[in-house]
């Protein structure tokens, strides 16, 4: 069982709220990552998405209430990897070296041999010795990627990881992801349903104002899923309907 592992297990956010000036962008919301599960999360832009990320990071500021706890009952603190929207390259440093850059801060000797091969993995062994500035959009999502994979932490929390890349990128680093990460916990924020439904054992869609979680949806089978199969068009006709609803409510 997932328990009998000491680097997996649940975590139970219980009655968060976050507000900014005064209005709460969601409160009572429970949430479980059940251990070593994928866990996806959609929504419309603004709904709060990146918000709840963050708070299981524990960088939300502002007015912030709730509970996270872990079924270990040890903290959740030093033991996840995030991976933000921005790529937040060092533009002084090298691809590998930003790769590299966690063991660095924690001054531990930094793996290169390990940066250089998950680097190949994104297919940007050819741009190791690159700056940030001379990487396009893309291949700076994939090189945060890979700083991402690099910390192998127990917890991952990745926001948007793919949304910069072109399709073929896309379908191949989540297959990668798929891979590195299986029987780690993960929270991915992405606003593609078919993404959501290849990479999760369960998808939720948060809407409303203040927010609020969707029953989860749980793909059958292991990720990642082949995207045109009937059932799993079917889960994103569903999903649609939901995002479609907030729409139709006047969700933002």
């Amino acid at each position: 069982m997932a328990q009998d592992n000491p680097t997996r297990f649940d975590i139970a956010l219980r009655a968060a709220r976050v507000a900014f000036n005064g209005v709460d962008i969601f409160h009572d919301l429970d949430l479980t990552l059940q251990a070593g599960s994928f866990t996806c999360l959609l929504g419309p832009s603004g709904v709060g998405k990146s918000t709840l990320l963050r708070y299981f990071a524990g960088l939300v500021e502002g007015d912030v209430s709730g509970t996270i706890t872990c079924s270990d009952k040890i903290a959740l603190t030093g033991r996840v990897a995030y991976m933000a929207q921005q790529d937040l390259l060092l533009p002084w440093r090298s691809v590998l070296e930003n790769v590299a850059l966690g063991a660095v801060l924690r001054h531990e000797k930094p793996d290169y041999e390990k940066a250089s091969h998950l680097l190949t993995e994104v297919g940007l062994r050819d741009a190791a010795n690159l700056r940030p500035a001379e990487l396009s959009g893309g291949m700076k999502q994939r090189a945060a990627l890979a700083r991402t994979l690099m910390e192998d932490r127990p917890v991952v929390l990745m926001d948007e990881p793919f949304s910069a890349l072109d399709p073929l990128n896309r379908l191949r680093l989540q297959e990668l992801a798929a891979r590195v990460l299986r029987g780690k916990t993960v929270l991915l924020v992405t606003h593609d349903p078919l993404e959501a439904l290849r990479l999760g054992d369960h998808v939720h869609v948060l809407t409303g104002s203040p927010a609020q979680l969707q029953d989860a949806i749980t793909p059958k089978g292991q990720s990642p899923r082949n995207i045109a199969d009937p059932e799993i068009l079917a889960q994103q006709a569903e999903l649609l309907g939901q995002l479609g609803a907030e729409r139709s409510e006047g969700g933002a």
